[in-house]
């Protein structure tokens, strides 16, 4: 089979959702004997089987880059390995499917339809686990995000992430000089975008105490007249650089002014009760 490591996530959604839905079906077919039910229930199931046997092959071409992650090989290999189990699982159910088919009308059938069923909660609670195990690579560990593609363009993305949500991190648990040296780093690789403008000059405020420097950095911006998104976020940062270099009453008339021209902003609201 050629390699389909990029196809994991698509994959294994399938799995979930077939694998799941069968089993409910199954279990329903058991009280409400209704003849659809374990066409149903039997067609869903298979499928699943069939599907965990293209996830697990996805799921081991994807691993490596995954594993490759400093501190991430432990969550890989124990979602690999829950993996491999459920497929196997889900395997045995769909054989005993498959023989209630074979041997519907007889006695032996519901029998067997008992069996899946039992089988299937087993299948059931290995989905769950395995699904968990593999949403800890990804968002835990940062597993194939940006990587997957091998766009450096995307692992480009995810360092910008990386920076932005490390720079929040190292603020709110007080350490100013990181976050500092981390949003330098994000300004450094995007120094056009305006969002990264306004983290700088939110940085300065709140990490170097500059609110000179950050008044300063925003007369120099230049706002397009046609995008309030922009304007309201320039208006916001203004008024808290007045207000932390002690002129409260230019911020609370830059806010006043602007609330009067957006009064659809919850933010400039919020901010004036503040400044009361």
């Amino acid at each position: 089979m050629p390699e389909i490591g990029v196809l994991h996530p698509q994959v294994v959604h399938f799995v979930v959702a077939l694998g799941l839905l069968g089993v409910l079906l199954r279990l329903l077919s058991l009280v409400l004997h209704r003849g659809w039910l374990n066409s149903a229930a039997a067609a869903l199931i298979i499928l699943a089987a069939a599907a965990s046997v293209v996830a697990a092959k996805s799921g081991t071409d994807a691993h490596e880059a995954a594993e490759r992650i400093p501190g991430a090989r432990d969550a890989v290999q124990k979602h690999e390995t829950w993996g491999n189990r459920t497929r196997n699982i889900l395997l045995g159910v769909a054989g005993l499917e498959i023989l209630a088919l074979i041997f519907a009308g007889q006695r032996s059938a519901r029998a067997l339809r008992f069996a899946a069923a039992g089988g299937g909660l087993i299948a059931a609670y290995a989905i769950f686990t395995v699904a968990d195990l593999g949403g800890d690579v990804v968002y835990e560990y940062a597993g194939g995000i940006g990587t997957r593609s091998g766009d450096p363009a995307d692992v480009d993305h995810l360092l910008v992430a990386g920076l932005f949500y490390a720079a929040r991190a190292a603020r709110d648990s007080g350490r100013a000089e990181d976050a500092a040296r981390l949003t330098d780093e994000l300004s450094r690789r995007m120094p056009d975008d305006p969002s990264v403008k306004f983290l700088m000059i939110d940085s300065r405020l709140k990490d170097r105490h500059d609110p000179a420097g950050a008044l300063q950095a925003l007369s120099q911006m230049t706002i397009p007249p046609d995008n309030p998104r922009l304007a309201i976020r320039h208006g916001l940062l203004t008024a808290e650089a007045l207000s932390a270099a002690g002129m409260k009453d230019s911020a609370k008339a830059l806010l006043t002014s602007l609330a009067q021209r957006y009064p659809e902003s919850r933010g400039l609201k919020d901010a004036l009760v503040h400044m009361h």
